[in-house]
């Protein structure tokens, strides 16, 4: 059986420390029941599931302060779920997705790691027509643009599940994709504004924080 090396990191919002178990680095790889390779995951993309990428750092931290009392939510291809996570230890109402077949194992160790209670987790693909997920009132993302043929599948995705009032955010670290997203949002009814991270979140970073609402 192959095997994974790892790491622990702590991440800090305001007063709250989150602690996270994931892939030491990029270069890791194990699926040797064929899980992942089986869902048209290829070993270049298998770890980058595993790793904190700066634009799920930023939207952990607007999800550290940003007003969700009595929401539901759900976060779009979580990844580590660093977003997810800072909402569960909020006592938030919060589900998380990905398509990765790793994802619920190390969230369920992570949220065990800053002991809090299970976040719901559905493993699913934008595609997929029936995830029993429900609607949702605020859904949000980090870094799913990235390639132009996900914009229409992430829109559908969306429109999917939320509900008729709904909130969106995305952080998109400007892959060259998230105007073409808007206009296609926009066809569904939401408006849209995008601001840019506080530089002392991330001072290198180039993207947007992108708010939709319908």
């Amino acid at each position: 059986m192959s095997t994974v090396r790892v790491k622990y990191q702590t991440f800090e919002f305001g007063k709250t420390d989150i602690h996270v178990r994931m892939l030491r680095d990029r270069q890791q790889f194990s699926d040797d029941d064929n899980e992942a390779s089986d869902l048209g995951i290829s070993s270049a993309q298998w770890p980058l599931f595993g790793v904190v990428w700066p634009s799920s750092e930023i939207l952990a931290c607007v999800m550290s302060e940003y007003e969700v009392a009595g929401k539901r939510i759900l976060e779009v291809g979580c990844g580590m779920a660093l977003a997810s996570i800072v909402l569960n230890h909020r006592d938030m109402d919060i589900t998380a997705t990905d398509y990765h077949p790793e994802v619920e194992k190390y969230l369920n160790i992570n949220t065990s790691l800053n002991d809090d209670s299970k976040i719901p987790f559905i493993r699913t693909g934008w595609a997929d027509t029936n995830s029993g997920l429900g609607k949702f009132d605020l859904i949000i993302g980090s870094d799913l643009l990235y390639e132009s043929d996900h914009i229409n599948l992430l829109a559908d995705f969306i429109q999917k599940h939320a509900n008729d009032q709904c909130d969106v955010i995305i952080v998109d670290p400007g892959r060259g994709n998230h105007a073409k997203f808007s206009k296609k949002m926009m066809t569904l009814g939401y408006e849209f504004h995008q601001e840019k991270p506080l530089d002392t979140v991330k001072e290198f970073f180039k993207g947007q924080v992108i708010y939709y609402h319908r």
